[in-house]
């Protein structure tokens, strides 16, 4: 469906995104991430043809956005960080110029307008002027803009900056809504958005592309076998110091993200990854009467993740990133 081959893009003598490759099939939902200046506007700039690569192409669908940008473009909705509305216009007048400029056949204009507006949820505002609107309205109408026409790919470039925290929910209950008839790009900074919206995950960095993978496969090869959550029945300082005697246990920290009942405590344990650590635990805890309730790998979230890449100057490996 979209497929960046070799994309770079230089401002001036400096380089702001290097030789980026990768495939999003169809119906996928991506999430875009990076610090901020790593260049992932740029590659969003890119794809949806707001801006010329200095060397490189995107195909959309068998399209080459170098050579045939018309067609290409067709296919995409972009929503930009900063919405570019026509304030001065009523939201449903605003819609009709948008469709007549996205070749909406007039007799058809209205029926798809009004279906873009109860999808986003504006049909209630279609007589106000945009500029009365509150931010979480004006966000709705610029996502009502980047669907008309209805194209095969949406482009959301940070959709709820701003928003207080019931306008995020809504905005990110229509982008899964969204999401299952087209395929999507988010650019996100909030990694709860991402980690609950999104199948896959690009992680750009310095310019680079240096991971594109499911969240869960990162978590798994960033793992070490030796890291793990526990939950006991027993007194909280007696399991520790238990756990600290297991042979290969390195460190126990209490586990205060997970809430348990009088008598229960739960760590985390870090040991040595080559012994059987897990053995001597049970065998530990069996001797002394104290029941082990759970015992898990612990997983990395995407914050762990993307702090560990990004600080790491995009050491996983390009030919991991090749594969994907």
């Amino acid at each position: 469906m979209i497929e960046a081959i070799g994309l770079t893009r230089h401002y001036g003598d400096k380089r702001g995104v290097s030789d980026i490759n990768f495939k999003i099939e169809k119906g996928e939902i991506i999430g875009l991430l990076g610090p901020n200046g790593a260049g992932k506007s740029t590659i969003m700039k890119m794809i949806t043809g707001y801006m010329a690569p200095s060397e490189g192409t995107v195909v959309i669908d068998g399209s080459d956005i170098v050579k045939d940008r018309k067609k290409a473009t067709s296919k995409i909705g972009f929503l930009p960080e900063i919405v570019p509305l026509y304030t001065e216009m009523r939201v449903e007048d605003y819609l009709y110029f948008l469709s007549e400029i996205k070749g909406i056949k007039k007799k058809a204009r209205k029926a798809h307008i009004v279906n873009i507006m109860e999808l986003v949820k504006v049909i209630d505002v279609k007589d106000r002027l945009i500029k009365n609107l509150s931010k979480g309205y004006r966000q709705r109408v610029g996502m009502a803009g980047a669907l008309i026409g209805l194209p095969e790919i949406l482009i959301f470039d940070e959709p709820t900056v701003g928003l207080d925290p019931k306008q995020i929910t809504q905005v990110r209950d229509l982008i899964k809504k969204l999401s299952e008839k087209h395929t999507v790009i988010l650019s996100s900074h909030i990694l709860s958005e991402i980690t609950m919206i999104c199948e896959k995950v690009m992680i750009v960095n310095n310019g680079k592309l240096i991971a594109v993978d499911t969240v869960e496969n990162l978590s798994s090869n960033r793992n070490d076998n030796g890291n793990f959550l526990i939950s006991l029945k027993g007194d909280n300082a007696r399991a520790k110091e238990l756990l600290l005697s297991a042979e290969g246990v390195v460190s126990v920290e209490t586990d205060t993200e997970t809430v348990l009942q009088d008598g229960f405590c739960a760590f985390k344990v870090k040991a040595e990854a080559e012994t059987k650590v897990r053995e001597n635990i049970f065998s530990i805890m069996a001797k002394e009467n104290m029941a082990i309730i759970e015992l898990s790998t612990q997983r990395h979230s995407l914050e762990d993740i993307f702090l560990q890449l990004t600080s790491e100057a995009g050491s996983y490996s390009e030919s991991k990133v090749a594969q994907k």
